[in-house]
């Protein structure tokens, strides 16, 4: 079952931001990631959410997922990221018909 890591980064330094978006993708897809949205047009519907960046990206299953983010390659861009934006980054499961009824 497919996993998604979805942040919502406000960025607080351009300049550093810029690093970790140069250099992220690739360590994204040394784990068989692949973005499904990434800094493009955002509009709240409804809640509260920081104004930046909305990132998701999808993975093959959660390991691979937890793999990549505490992978060797993505550590010092972690570290970048944390630095340059704040806001959360979760993982989620994706849908799985055969468990439907469970979360109805």
């Amino acid at each position: 079952m497919s996993a998604y890591i979805i942040a919502n980064f406000e960025v607080t330094d351009r300049e550093g931001f810029a690093r970790y978006v140069e250099s992220a993708p690739a360590t994204v897809a040394a784990y068989g990631g692949a973005y499904l949205a990434r800094g493009g047009i955002t509009e709240l519907l409804e809640g509260e959410l920081l104004t930046g960046r909305v990132v998701i990206v999808r993975f093959p299953n959660t390991k691979a997922a937890m793999a990549w983010y505490r992978s060797p390659e993505y550590a010092p861009l972690r570290e970048i990221r944390l630095h340059a934006a704040r806001g959360p980054l979760l993982i989620t499961a994706g849908f799985d018909e055969e468990q439907a009824d469970d979360h109805d």
